[in-house]
C-alpha cells in the first residue's frame, strides 16, 4: 500500500511533443459498444445455458429467463448510465463508492476486486480459452493441465504487453474479437434457424413440460442466477469514462446499442440449440456449444471450439483493460502503491497497472481449482453492484442539486437494488460457505485500511521506503503521474466531492428522465 504523499518525479510530465502525460480520450462510440459486448459475450454463453435449463426445467420458461435477465441487466447498466454520466471519473463502482460512502467502502471494494473478483474472472476466462484452444489438438480427451495453464499465462501477459504499448491496438484487438464472437453466435442462430425451417420442431412441441420435475421458486432463482453470470460485464466500460469520447453522450449510448443487442443474440442463440438439441439431452453436458457443434457441422466441429477460444481470448482483453483502469484510479486515491497510478511518459497508458493486474491474475492461476473461486466472484460482484446502486439513490437525496445528464426513474434503481439484494441474500442461503468467506476477505480489508491507508503518521523510514522504492520503479518503467485538470476523489475533505464532477462542456446539456 502506498504512502498518500507522491514525490515530484522527473521526467518531466510532458512527453517530447510537448503533451501532457495523460490518458487519451481514443474511445469512440464503436469502442464502447465493442467493450460491453466484448466484456459480457465470453464462455458463458457456451456453458451456462445447460444451467439455466436444469433449474428451470422446460424450453419455455428458459427462454423467459434468457430474456429477464437481459432486461434486468439493462435496468442495471442504465443505472450505470447514470452514475457514469454524473461521476465522470474511470474506476466504475470504486469512484461511486467514494463519493457516496467516503474512503473505507471504496477500499473494501477495490480490496475484494484485488484478490477474488478481478483476477478470478481473468483466470478463469484465460483458462477457458487455452482449454478450448488446445483441444483440437487433443480430440477425445482432456488437454493437459500444464499445457492448458502454460496457455492461459501466455494469453493474459501478451495481452497485458499489448494494452502497456497501445490503447489503440488494444481497441483494434477487442473490436476484432467482439466481431468474432458475434460471427460465432451468428452462424449458430443461422444454423438453428435453417433446422427449423427444414421442419425440425419437436423440441418445440411440449415447451412447459418439466424435464424431470416441475421448477420451485428456489430453482427459478437459481436459474436467474446461471443466466446473470452469462450477461456479466454490462458495467465495465464504467471503468474507462475517462477514456472515452464525450462520455456524457456515448456512455448512454453505447449501453443502449450493447444490452439489446447482446440479449438478442443471447435469446437466439439458446431458441438455435434448443432446435437441435433435445431437453433431456441438454442435461447431460457442460459444454452445450461444443454438443451443438458435433451435432451439427460434422467434421467442421471444431470450429466451435475455435470461436469459444476466440471469445474468451477478446473477453480477457476487455477484462484487462478495465481492471487497469480501476487499480489506476485506486491508486491515485492513495489506496495503492503511487507507481500504480503513473502512465507511461511515451506511450500514455497505465502500464504500471496493467503490470500489476497481469501479476494478481497470474498468481491466481497457481491456485489448483481455480473454478472453486467463481462462487466467490459472484458474491462479490453483486454484492458491491448493489452498494453501488444504494450509493446512487443516497447521492440524488443528499447532492440533488449535482448536474445529472440522465436521471432514470426512481422505480428503475429501486428495483434492480431489490434484485441485487434478492441475488446476494439467495447466494448465501443456497451456499453459504463462499458466501461466508467472501463476507470475512470484505472484513480483513479493514485492518488493511486502517494500518496502510487510514494512519497517517508513519515511521520515516517506512516513508523513505517507499519513496525510494516508488523512484526506482519509475526510471525502470519510464512513468510519471498523470498531469490532467480531472481532479482526484478527495477523501481529505468530503466537502469537495462535487469535484467529481466533469463540468466541462456540460452547462448546455439537457437533462433527460427516463
Amino acid at each position: 500500500m502506498a504512502d498518500e504523499t507522491q514525490q515530484e518525479t522527473s521526467p518531466k510530465d510532458v512527453d517530447q511533443n510537448g503533451e501532457k502525460v495523460e490518458l487519451k480520450k481514443k474511445l469512440t462510440l464503436f469502442n464502447g459498444v465493442t467493450i460491453i459486448v466484448g466484456c459480457i459475450i465470453g464462455s458463458g454463453i457456451f456453458l451456462t445455458p445447460v444451467g439455466v435449463l436444469r433449474q428451470a426445467q422446460t424450453v419455455g420458461l428458459s427462454l423467459i429467463i434468457w430474456v429477464l435477465c437481459g432486461v434486468l441487466s439493462t435496468l442495471g447498466a442504465l443505472c450505470y448510465a447514470e452514475l457514469g454520466t454524473t461521476i465522470t471519473r474511470s474506476g466504475g463502482d470504486f469512484a461511486y463508492c467514494m463519493a457516496a460512502f467516503g474512503p473505507l467502502p471504496a477500499f473494501l471494494f477495490l480490496w475484494v476486486s484485488l484478490l477474488i473478483i478481478r483476477p478470478t474472472c481473468q483466470a478463469v476466462v484465460a483458462l477457458t480459452f487455452a482449454k478450448y484452444a488446445t483441444q483440437p489438438f487433443f480430440m477425445g480427451c482432456e488437454p493437459p493441465n500444464e499445457a492448458v495453464r502454460i496457455l492461459a499465462a501466455l494469453c493474459i501477459c501478451s495481452l497485458t504487453f499489448i494494452n502497456c504499448v497501445s490503447v489503440k491496438w488494444a481497441t483494434r484487438i477487442q473490436d476484432f474479437f467482439t466481431g468474432a464472437k458475434l460471427v460465432a453466435l451468428l452462424m449458430i442462430i443461422l444454423t438453428g434457424i435453417v433446422w427449423i425451417c427444414m421442419g425440425h420442431t419437436e423440441n418445440f412441441d411440449k415447451p412447459w413440460d418439466p424435464i424431470e420435475k416441475p421448477a420451485t421458486v428456489s430453482m427459478i432463482a437459481l436459474a436467474f442466477y446461471n443466466g446473470l453470470f452469462a450477461y456479466g460485464g454490462w458495467n465495465f466500460l464504467n471503468f474507462v469514462t475517462e477514456e472515452l469520447q464525450e462520455p456524457h453522450k456515448n456512455l448512454p449510448r453505447a449501453i443502449i446499442i450493447a444490452m439489446p443487442l447482446v440479449t438478442g443474440f443471447y435469446v437466439l442463440t439458446n431458441v438455435a440449440y434448443f432446435a437441435v438439441i433435445p431437453p433431456e439431452e441438454f442435461l447431460t453436458t457442460d459444454a452445450t456449444g461444443v454438443l451443438f457443434g458435433n451435432r451439427m457441422y460434422g467434421v467442421m466441429a471444431w470450429i466451435i471450439p475455435v470461436f469459444v477460444s476466440m471469445s474468451c481470448f477478446g473477453t480477457v482483453n476487455g477484462l484487462l483493460f478495465t481492471s487497469g483502469r480501476l487499480f489506476f484510479v485506486g491508486a491515485q486515491e492513495g489506496h495503492l502503491p503511487a507507481v500504480v497510478s503513473m502512465i507511461h511518459v511515451k506511450k500514455h497508458t497505465p502500464s504500471p497497472s496493467m503490470l500489476f493486474t497481469c501479476i494478481t491474475s497470474l498468481i491466481i492461476l497457481c491456485v489448483r481449482d481455480v473454478f472453486a473461486l467463481i462462487s466467490f466472484f459472484s458474491f462479490g460482484m453483486w454484492l458491491w453492484v448493489a452498494v453501488s446502486i444504494i450509493g446512487m439513490l443516497y447521492l440524488r437525496w443528499k447532492e440533488p442539486d449535482w448536474e445529472r445528464p440522465i436521471k432514470l426513474n426512481i422505480v428503475i434503481p429501486v428495483i434492480f437494488t431489490l434484485c441485487c439484494v434478492f441475488i446476494v441474500v439467495l447466494a448465501f442461503v443456497e451456499d453459504p460457505e463462499p458466501s461466508g468467506y467472501g463476507l470475512l476477505i470484505n472484513a480483513l480489508g479493514i485492518p488493511v485500511y486502517l494500518l496502510f491507508i487510514y494512519w497517517k503518521y508513519k515511521p520515516a523510514c517506512y516513508t523513505a521506503l517507499f519513496e525510494t522504492a516508488t523512484e526506482c520503479l519509475q526510471k525502470l518503467l519510464f512513468v510519471v503521474p498523470q498531469e490532467s485538470d480531472i481532479p482526484v476523489i478527495s477523501h481529505e475533505e468530503p466537502t469537495q466531492q462535487e469535484s467529481l464532477l466533469d463540468k466541462g462542456g456540460k452547462g448546455d446539456e439537457k437533462h433527460s428522465d427516463l
